[in-house]
C-alpha cells in the first residue's frame, strides 16, 4: 500500500467522532447509541477495505453515516413483509395460506391489544375453557358431537393416533399413504403417534375386504386419508367413508377420516370441483375426522378434530395435547371466520379464499387490460407487457388437478442475457414484494388475487428509481 492509500485510510474519522456529528447523532438518537455505533463501524470497516482495494476517494462523513443508515433500516425491515401474490396460487403455502377476512383480523387484534376473556366464564366468574369460544360454532357447522382445536392439521392427526392407536396398529390404505409439504409423510406421523402401519391393498386400488382381512384384536383404528395434494385416475378403486363406517362399526374401532383441506361448504357452486365436506364426513359415518383451518375454511392456521363426543372427550385428556394448543390470537380469528358460514349468500364476498376462487374471469381480465399500459411504461422498451389469459390453482394440496380460467400479464424482455430473473429479482426488492412466477420465457404475473389496484400501480411505478430497463 503506497503513502497515498495510508493518507486516506488515516483520514476516515473515528466510531466516537462519528456519533458526536450530526449524522452519527441523528442514527444514535433514531436507532440507539450502541446500533449506531455497530452500524457506523461496519460502514467504515466497507470504506476500509474499498480503499485498501485501490478505491481513490475517500468517503465523506455523510456517505459512511447514509451506508449506515441503509444497515440499520434494513435490520429494521421485518421479514415476514406483505407481498403481492400474483404467482396464480390462491393458498399459495409459501406464502402464507388464506388471507383472513376483515372479521377475522379484527378479532385477532382485539385479542393481541386487549385482555381477553380466554379461559374465563363470564357468567359464572369461573375458570372456562379457551376453545369454547370456538368449539359450539364447530359443532354446529360440521354437524358433530365434540370438537377441538390444535396448532395444525399434521398436529391434529398426530394428536388423534396417538390417543386411538398408540401401540397398537392402524389401517391404511396404500393409496393414502400421502407426502405433505416439506416431505413430512404419514408413515412418519404414525410412527411419531406410536401407532403401527398396516398397509392394505395397492397403492391405485384397494377394496373394502382388503381392510377386513387386516383387521384384529390388536387394531386400533382404521384410517382414511383423502388424497388432497394429488389424485391417482385410471385403473382404480377405493373403499368409500360410509362402507368403511359400517365395518369399523362392527369391527368395534374408531374410523378416522383426514380431509386435510377442510371445505365447510360445497364449492362446486363457485364453479371448480367438489371436495368433500366436514359435514358430509360426519354423515357417512367417520367417528373422528380431522382438517386444516387455514386452507379451504379460509381461516388461521389451525388443526380440528370433530367426532364422537366420547372419543373427542379422550383426546382432550391426552397431555399431548397442551403441547399442541393454539393460543388466544387463532382462537380469537378462527371464530370470526366460522361465524361468517352462518350467512352463506355473502360468505364469498367477506372470505377472500372464497372470494378469489369466485372471482369472475371477466372481472380479472379488465383488471390485467386496465394496468397493462402502466406497467410497459415503467418497464420502458427492454420489455414487451402484454395481457395473456392463464389458469389459477387453489393451492395448499386443495384440488391439485383443477386449475381457474384467469387472466395476468406477461412480460417478456426484447434481449436475453439474464433480464428476466433481473427484473424477478428488482420486483421481490420493491417496498412491498411482488411475487409471480416464470413460465415460457416470462415474467407470469396472474391477478386473481389483486384487489388493490391502485397500492399496485404506486408500487410498482417504483421500479423507476432502480432502473427499470436493468432490473
Amino acid at each position: 500500500m503506497d503513502e497515498a492509500s495510508r493518507a486516506r485510510l488515516r483520514a476516515l474519522p473515528s466510531v466516537d467522532a462519528l456519533l458526536t456529528r450530526p449524522a452519527g447523532a441523528a442514527l444514535g438518537e433514531r436507532f440507539g447509541r450502541p446500533a449506531a455505533a455497530a452500524a457506523l463501524r461496519a460502514a467504515l470497516e466497507e470504506a476500509r477495505a474499498a480503499l485498501r482495494s485501490g478505491e481513490p476517494l475517500t468517503p465523506t462523513e455523510a456517505q459512511i453515516g447514509a451506508r449506515a443508515l441503509a444497515r440499520l433500516e434494513a435490520r429494521e425491515r421485518p421479514g415476514l413483509r406483505a407481498v403481492y401474490n400474483l404467482t396464480g396460487v390462491i393458498l399459495h403455502t409459501n406464502l402464507g395460506r388464506a388471507q383472513l377476512a376483515e372479521a377475522a383480523v379484527e378479532a385477532a387484534v382485539e385479542a393481541m391489544r386487549e385482555a381477553v376473556a380466554l379461559e374465563f366464564d363470564l357468567e359464572t366468574g369461573r375458570r372456562g375453557e379457551r376453545e369454547d369460544h370456538a368449539r359450539a360454532l364447530l359443532r354446529e357447522l360440521a354437524g358433530a358431537q365434540g370438537a377441538t382445536i390444535v396448532n395444525n392439521n399434521a398436529a391434529a392427526v398426530l394428536l388423534a393416533l396417538n390417543t386411538l392407536a398408540d401401540g397398537r396398529e392402524a389401517i391404511v390404505s396404500r393409496g393414502e399413504l400421502i407426502e405433505i409439504g416439506g416431505a413430512f409423510r404419514m408413515p412418519d406421523i404414525m410412527a411419531r403417534a406410536g401407532a403401527r402401519l398396516v398397509e392394505v391393498g395397492t397403492t391405485n386400488r384397494t377394496h373394502l375386504r382388503d381392510y377386513r382381512a387386516a383387521l384384529s384384536e390388536r387394531t386400533g383404528v382404521i384410517l382414511k386419508v383423502h388424497p388432497s395434494n394429488y389424485r391417482v385416475e385410471g385403473f382404480v378403486a377405493e373403499a368409500g367413508a360410509r362402507e368403511l363406517a359400517e365395518l369399523a362399526r362392527e369391527a368395534g374401532v374408531p374410523l378416522m377420516n383426514d380431509l386435510g383441506s377442510g371445505a365447510l361448504i360445497d364449492l362446486s357452486r363457485y364453479g371448480v370441483r367438489k371436495e368433500p365436506t366436514v359435514r358430509e364426513a360426519v354423515e357417512a359415518g367417520a367417528d373422528i375426522i380431522a382438517f386444516s383451518g387455514d386452507k379451504l375454511l379460509g381461516g388461521p392456521q389451525a388443526g380440528v378434530l370433530v367426532g364422537r363426543r366420547d372419543l373427542i372427550e379422550k383426546i382432550e385428556r391426552n397431555p399431548m395435547k397442551r403441547a399442541m394448543r393454539v393460543d388466544k390470537i387463532r382462537l380469537a380469528a378462527l371464530a370470526a371466520t366460522l361465524r361468517l358460514y352462518a350467512d352463506p349468500d355473502r360468505l364469498a364476498l367477506r372470505l377472500p379464499a372464497l372470494r378469489f376462487i369466485a372471482r369472475p374471469l371477466q372481472e380479472i381480465a379488465a383488471l390485467a387490460r386496465r394496468i397493462e399500459p402502466a406497467l410497459a411504461a415503467t418497464l420502458g422498451p427492454a420489455f414487451l407487457v402484454e395481457a395473456v389469459a392463464c389458469r389459477s390453482e387453489i393451492g395448499s394440496g386443495a384440488l391439485p388437478l383443477d386449475a381457474i380460467a384467469s387472466a395476468g400479464l406477461a412480460i417478456r424482455p426484447r434481449e436475453g442475457g439474464g433480464a428476466l430473473d433481473r427484473l424477478s429479482a428488482a420486483l421481490r426488492g420493491l417496498p412491498r414484494p411482488v411475487i409471480g412466477r416464470i413460465e415460457d420465457g416470462a415474467l407470469i404475473l396472474d391477478l386473481r388475487c389483486l384487489e388493490d389496484e391502485e397500492g399496485f400501480l404506486a408500487n410498482f411505478a417504483r421500479l423507476r428509481e432502480s432502473a427499470p430497463d436493468a432490473p
